[in-house]
C-alpha cells in the first residue's frame, strides 16, 4: 500500500480534556498508564475507562510524530475523556519512537501496525466487550485508523483526514464509519472527503463542522460530542 500522508503542521497546542456538551448521565472515569507490544516493541499508552464492570472500547490515534504529534495532543485527550464519560474506554498511545515507546518512526506502515496492536490489546482485556471495539484517529492518525481498521472493528471515525500519500488505498473497512472535517480546514479540505467516502462505501457518513479549522481551536467541544455520539450509537446502541 502507498505510504500514509504527512501533516504539514506542528500541533503544539496542549490542554486538558474538554467535557462534552449536552451529554447526560456522564460516568465516573479512571485513567491508568498501560504498556503493550507491537512487532516486539514496547509501546506506552493511557487507558481512559468508565467505572462500569464491562464496556466497549476504542483505540485513539494521534497526529504525525515527526511534526510533534503524540498521545497528549489536546484533541486526542479530549476524545478519550468524552468516550470514557459516555461509557466507552478510550486508549490513547504513542506510536513507536514517540515518548517512551520503543523503536523509530515507521513511515506510516509501522504506525498502522501499532494501531492494530492497540486494538488487539483492548480485545484481550477482561472488561472490554470484544465485539464492540472501534478506532478513531485525528489528522495523520485518521489515515492510520482507516488503514488499521480490520473486519473485527465495530466502528471507525476519522477526523481531519489529510491526503493519502499516493491516492486513496484499498481499505478493508466494513463497519459504520464517520468522517469529520472542519469547514475551514486548509490542510484536509472537506471537499476531499467525497472520494474517500465513496471508497469506504455506503456505511460511511460525512460531517462538516462550520467554522472549524484543522486544529479545532474553539470547536473541540462540538467535535468530541460528535465522536462520542457516533460511538455510543455504534457500540452501545
Amino acid at each position: 500500500m502507498p505510504p500514509l500522508a504527512v501533516d504539514p503542521y506542528r500541533p503544539i497546542r496542549r490542554g486538558p480534556a474538554v467535557p462534552s456538551a449536552g451529554s447526560q448521565h456522564l460516568q465516573e472515569t479512571a485513567n491508568r498508564p498501560i504498556i503493550f507490544t507491537s512487532e516486539g516493541l514496547t509501546l506506552e499508552g493511557i487507558l481512559h475507562q468508565p467505572a462500569s464492570a464491562s464496556f466497549p472500547a476504542a483505540a485513539v490515534c494521534h497526529p504525525h510524530p515527526l511534526y510533534g504529534g503524540d498521545m497528549n495532543n489536546s484533541v486526542v485527550v479530549a476524545i478519550c475523556q468524552a468516550l470514557a464519560e459516555a461509557g466507552i474506554a478510550g486508549l490513547r498511545f504513542n506510536y513507536r519512537g514517540v515518548g517512551r515507546s520503543e523503536g523509530e518512526y515507521g513511515d506510516g506502515l509501522g504506525e498502522r501496525n501499532d494501531a492494530g496492536a492497540a486494538l488487539a490489546y483492548l480485545r484481550q482485556l477482561a472488561q472490554v466487550e470484544q465485539d464492540r471495539v472501534g478506532i478513531v484517529g485525528y489528522s495523520f492518525g485518521a489515515t492510520v485508523a482507516l488503514t488499521a481498521a480490520d473486519e473485527r472493528v465495530a466502528a471507525a471515525a476519522a477526523i481531519s483526514t489529510p491526503s493519502f500519500g499516493q491516492g486513496v488505498p484499498d481499505l478493508a473497512i466494513r463497519c459504520p464509519t464517520l468522517l469529520i472535517s472542519g469547514e475551514q480546514d486548509e490542510i484536509a479540505p472537506p471537499a476531499r472527503l467525497a472520494t474517500l467516502a465513496r471508497t469506504i462505501g455506503l456505511q460511511c457518513q460525512v460531517t462538516v463542522v462550520p467554522g472549524a479549522d484543522h486544529f479545532w481551536w474553539g470547536h473541540e467541544e462540538a467535535l468530541v460530542e460528535l465522536v462520542a455520539q457516533f460511538f455510543r450509537q455504534c457500540l452501545m446502541g
